[in-house]
């Protein structure tokens, strides 16, 4: 219809008066598939090849299949091919049964009278030999009245379908399944097992269904020098570097396409390092901050300093150290520390310490290990772990015995944070959680004291804990009678 009305005159059907007016859609669509023909220049207007086209009376994939064959010497197939695309498959029986390949009907039209092994609609078969012979009599002919043609009729299946459906042909995905990916970025797959499925290229000239995999109805394979030596001005050369979360590593290439249709791809001995950096920096953003080696140490760091920030409120200067940040600037801190990388195994096993250490100033860290020290040393003298979480006082486990003599509960931040207390008993069983040390010597320790002589009853249970003399060993001296 677009190609009638430009030969009139008209390129927009809406100045025109329609009982019901075509879907602005399928305009576009059309002049787009025009444009791809050569039917339209690239501002819609109609060119000569078009004007060609609409003399033929033929759909204009047909049209232009038709007359690009003359000049590559395959009009002979050209027309047997339109005049099968223009009729019911000659195969008899259900769908289901028949194979894809066009090919198949091509040499069914040579040879009529033959036998290929499948059963065919003969009055069809019929129709599509006269109407292939009228038409090679009517368009085949060049300016002396020769007609061109080749000996094959099967083998240039592929290239002449690719004249009439440029945006059909298709590219096999690297999967188990038969799926292509057309050059308009669609997908179409195989709904049976065909033997066309294995062939890395192909143009379907019938596919069936709008969902995200169509079923391929009728095809045939070709060569990516056959689609280059067609649509070479189209096919565009790029250099890539991206992620492949499959590999897990940074991939850098150099791809020939056209459209989706990937033609040839070459890996880059020299990509640029930036680009590399970047895409390895969002395969890290896409497996997550577990993919990277956090020591149980650089995890109670980014705790501590959690803590500091919740404790001091809106006017702390702490940087932001959750998951959620520490991803969205990858860039920033984990950057420059990954130059030379391009797998995600490799950043896996980087220290993190350097480039975490590296957002605090030298006088920040002086004061997170004066506000929240990593260890704080008891009575007894020995120097333990203070065990911090986001919210809530650092926790201190501390054997009882090892608490004598002190009244005081240990403090941090300045002295204004008492920890939180988990007195254990000398097998490391906690006995009680206190923040008030003094008041568990008044109130609770005697309960706990009795129940401690019957468990332990070789260690010293002094009735005043106040005068006794903190001790980190297991069991009591042998001259503590």
């Amino acid at each position: 219809l677009m190609l009638d009305l430009a030969q009139w005159g008209t390129y927009e059907p809406t100045e025109l008066s329609w009982l019901t007016s075509p879907p602005s859609g399928s305009i576009a669509q059309a002049k787009a598939l025009l444009i791809q023909l050569g039917a339209f220049s690239s501002d819609g207007r109609l060119t000569n090849h078009g004007r060609d086209m609409a003399e033929l009376a033929l759909h204009p994939r047909l049209a232009h299949m038709l007359l690009k064959a003359n000049p590559l010497r395959l009009m002979d197939q050209a027309c047997a091919v339109a005049a099968l695309l223009s009729e019911r498959d000659i195969l008899d029986g259900p769908p289901e049964s028949h194979t894809a390949d066009l090919r198949l009907r091509l040499d069914i039209v040579r040879r009529p009278t033959g036998s290929l092994g499948v059963s065919v609609r003969r009055g069809t078969v019929e129709r599509v030999v006269r109407t292939a012979d009228v038409w090679r009599r009517q368009f085949g002919r060049d300016k002396d009245g020769n007609v061109h043609s080749t000996s094959d009729h099967s083998q240039a299946a592929g290239l002449l379908l690719a004249l009439a459906y440029p945006d059909r042909i298709a590219q096999r995905l690297p999967s188990e399944e038969a799926r292509y990916r057309l050059v308009n970025g669609q997908g179409a797959q195989f709904i049976k097992p065909d033997p066309l499925a294995k062939e890395p290229f192909l143009v379907v000239a019938d596919v069936e269904g709008r969902g995200q995999w169509a079923k391929i109805n009728l095809a045939a394979p070709l060569t990516g020098q056959e689609i280059e030596s067609l649509y070479g001005d189209h096919v565009m050369t790029e250099e890539s570097v991206i992620w492949d979360a499959r590999a897990g590593a940074v991939r850098a290439a150099r791809r020939r396409r056209l459209g989706a249709v990937v033609l040839l791809e070459e890996g880059l001995s020299n990509p640029d390092p930036q680009l590399v950096t970047t895409a390895l920096l969002q395969g890290v953003y896409e497996a997550g901050l577990q993919a990277l080696h956090f020591t149980p140490e650089l995890t109670q760091w980014r705790t501590r300093i959690a803590w500091l920030k919740q404790l001091e409120g809106s006017d702390s200067k702490w940087p932001d150290l959750s998951e959620e940040t520490l991803l969205q600037t990858l860039e920033t801190w984990l950057g420059p520390f990954v130059s030379g990388m391009t797998t995600l195994n490799a950043v896996s096993r980087l220290d993190l310490g350097a480039p975490l250490h590296a957002l605090l100033t030298y006088e920040q860290h002086k004061h997170l290990d004066q506000m929240a020290p990593t260890h704080i040393t008891v009575p007894s003298g020995s120097r333990l772990r203070l065990d911090y979480s986001p919210s809530g006082p650092p926790v201190l486990a501390v054997r009882l015995q090892e608490m004598f003599g002190c009244q005081q509960t240990p403090r941090v931040a300045g002295g204004n944070v008492p920890g939180m207390l988990h007195l254990l008993s000398p097998a490391k069983r906690p006995m009680q959680v206190t923040q008030d040390l003094g008041g568990f010597w008044k109130r609770t320790y005697q309960d706990v004291r009795k129940d401690l002589r019957g468990r332990y009853p070789k260690h010293h249970w002094p009735e005043d804990p106040l005068s006794a003399l903190p001790t980190a060993k297991v069991k009591r001296r042998s001259d503590a009678g």
